[in-house]
């Protein structure tokens, strides 16, 4: 087979193949259109979202470790009480 030929040869396949591909609509699966309408949303929803400025985070975080710092001396303070209520038991009995 000489240069030529095959090279008419291989232009013959690649249209061919070039041919079928273009008959074949490109179908996704319904896995694949779910998980893009999903990206779609997600992008959507993240831009309808309102952020909370640094003055409201920071008042946030102070109210949290309020909180938090009040609950500490509430269970302390129960447990000493509790403690203490125990270790007299024990010295009565």
């Amino acid at each position: 087979m000489s240069k030529q030929e095959k090279s008419v040869s291989s232009e013959i396949t690649e249209t061919k193949v070039d041919k079928k591909q273009k008959d074949k609509p490109v179908q996704k699966t319904k896995k694949q259109s779910k998980i893009k309408k999903w990206f779609k949303e997600l992008k959507a929803e993240i831009k309808k979202v309102v952020w909370p400025t640094k003055k409201h985070v920071v008042h946030n975080t102070g109210v949290v470790l309020a909180t938090v710092i009040f609950a500490v001396i509430v269970v302390s303070g129960l447990d000493f009480v509790f403690k203490f209520v125990y270790e007299a038991l024990i010295k009565l009995g």
